[in-house]
């Protein structure tokens, strides 16, 4: 699912459940060992995603550890991001030659709880997301919000090593599957902006950012 808003460039793997056990790398195992059954399933499952996803490359299995701020920590030549959520597992990676910076987010397709778009929206967003809901109400714009987001933040974190808040990109929807979002907080070595793609289906919303390289 999630490679259909992705470009060729990009491999990916998904999963929705846990149901299969996924081995892990010793190193691995160490960032869980107080983790409770559930954390560990999920933690498991998406590095699976993630040594499949590198195997599309055509890399050996390797670990997946935690950098700075818990990003992932991809082999030198790969950029990639993983995500999960309720029913979903999911990675995606592509060479740094073709690919700049990746970021994946999946949510329930459910509205935020009470009080929490105040805290991730700006005006503009939320005088949009009112536009959007009059127009496709059985969307959950306010959720697609968040995802699209989350997806902004991973593909900026790796590029600037810097943090991002909610309230420091303005995200624009489109209902074509499309967002922009701008970055309000410049900083060296990242655009001031991303292009990004969206679908919702199945009871999941999944929000991903690609930046293609620029030809040497």
């Amino acid at each position: 699912m999630i490679e259909e808003i992705l470009p060729p460039a990009v491999r990916t793997a998904e999963a929705f459940d846990d149901d299969r056990p996924a081995p892990l790398f010793p190193e691995e195992e160490e960032l869980i060992v107080h983790a409770t059954g559930k954390r560990r399933a999920e933690f498991a499952t998406v590095r699976a995603c993630a040594r499949r996803a590198l195997g599309e490359l055509g890399l050996p299995p390797t670990a997946v550890l935690r950098g700075k701020r818990g990003a992932p920590q991809w082999p030198g030549d790969v950029v990639g991001s993983m995500t999960h959520c309720k029913g979903y597992r999911a990675a995606a990676v592509a060479r740094a030659d073709d690919v700049t910076t990746i970021g994946i987010d999946a949510e329930p397709a459910l509205p935020l709880s009470h009080g929490t778009l105040g805290l991730i929206s700006r005006p503009y967003e939320r005088a949009m997301l009112a536009r959007l809901e009059d127009d496709a109400p059985e969307v959950s714009w306010d959720r697609l919000l968040f995802c699209a987001k989350e997806a902004v933040y991973k593909a900026w974190f790796p590029q600037t090593q810097r943090w991002l808040g909610f309230q420091d990109a303005e995200v624009q929807i489109g209902t074509d599957g499309t967002f922009t979002a701008r970055v309000l907080e410049p900083a060296p070595n990242s655009p001031d902006g991303y292009h990004g793609r969206w679908l919702t289906r199945d009871g999941l919303i999944l929000a991903a950012i690609a930046v293609t390289a620029s030809p040497r």
